[in-house]
């Protein structure tokens, strides 16, 4: 099969990776909106290039891979699913709740897969998680608990066009945590703080959030996130049950010490960053993608639209709770 990809920056270039070794994949073609990136990149791995992501639609692609700037991946969802090519987008769909509806409806009734990147859910301790939670192993859950912990911040132009920490990152763990358990979020409450750089401010976000989320089994989710950690990349989850209570992210790697005598645990180097910590995920991700073009693959397995939606939504009541200070129900947001 041949595979699109829009988008040739840092994501970009590794899907680039990933997608020429897939075994599966003849052919890539990359494209940006930034030519030259697409040519550096296409020279690198000796693959093929076009000068503008638009022209991959008749370049004929059996598949599209969008790692593109966030205002550009709505437009080439629709042109995807219009073109009746199988689409692969980076989270997020679109840049908040309504105009990722408006996507929603643009496709509504093609029967073309669209599919988020949201890759926790092909990580092997993420998805080890949600098969204990939903067999009823841990007996009945009464609380999860999820972080992520950046080693430092972006730049100010990343932050000032990601939405929100809440949507940018703290995002990530709301899929995690609807995709794992299957209960949706009925009421959140969240704070955040600005503990770093005033830039964070001047941008209207923070550094440093953490929310309680509420789900509809009356279980309740505890996240916390900041952009500084300069000790290592730190992506948890726990799911604490009535019978046993489990860990994704507690190896040797975890960039934390334990004051107990005697405990050399963890001793591994930290990860450094996301690339790193989820290798394998994109890898299995983007395989399961291009299953899904050949045919052979679950659609289900990915995320799809309307999973990405929900997942903005709580991003969203979070935003709202921090900015009003109290407590925001999901059926306000989604009214």
């Amino acid at each position: 099969m041949r595979i699109g990809l829009a988008g040739t920056g840092r994501i970009g270039s590794l899907h680039a990776e990933t997608l020429s070794a897939l075994a599966g994949v003849d052919s890539v073609v990359v494209a940006d909106a930034n030519p030259e990136l697409a040519r550096a990149l296409a020279q690198r791995l000796r693959i093929d290039y076009l000068d503008q992501p638009s022209e991959l639609f008749a370049a004929g692609i059996d598949g599209l891979v969008i790692a593109a700037a966030t205002d550009a991946h709505a437009d080439l969802i629709v042109a995807s699913v219009e073109a009746r090519i199988p689409v692969f987008c980076e989270k997020p769909a679109a840049p908040d709740a309504a105009s990722t509806r408006a996507v929603l409806a643009r496709v509504s009734g093609s029967n073309v897969p669209v599919c988020i990147g949201f890759q926790r859910r092909f990580d092997a301790g993420f998805r080890a998680a949600r098969e204990a939670v939903r067999s009823g192993r841990l007996g009945w859950v009464h609380t999860i608990r999820a972080c992520t912990l950046d080693p430092a911040p972006p730049p100010l132009a990343y932050i000032v066009a990601s939405g929100g920490f809440f949507r940018d990152c703290s995002v990530h763990d709301f899929d995690a945590i609807r995709w794992i358990t299957g209960d949706e979020v009925i009421e959140v409450y969240a704070r955040g703080a600005v503990r770093g750089e005033d830039f964070f401010r001047e941008a209207g976000d923070v550094d440093t959030v953490a929310a309680l989320l509420e789900l509809s089994d009356g279980a309740f989710a505890q996240v916390s996130a900041s952009r500084y950690n300069a000790h290592g990349y730190d992506v948890r989850l726990e799911a604490l049950g009535s019978q046993r209570s489990i860990s994704v992210g507690l190896d040797e790697r975890l960039p934390m010490e334990s004051t107990e005598a005697g405990i050399s645990f963890p001793s591994g180097p930290p990860h450094s960053h996301f690339i790193e910590r989820f290798a394998a995920a994109y890898v299995a991700e983007l395989t399961a993608f291009t299953s899904v073009v050949d045919g052979t693959g679950d659609v289900t397995a990915m995320c799809t639209l309307s999973d990405a939606l929900e997942a903005t939504l709580i991003a969203e009541a979070c935003e709202l709770s921090r900015v009003e200070h109290r407590p925001v129900c999901m059926a306000e947001v989604r009214a």
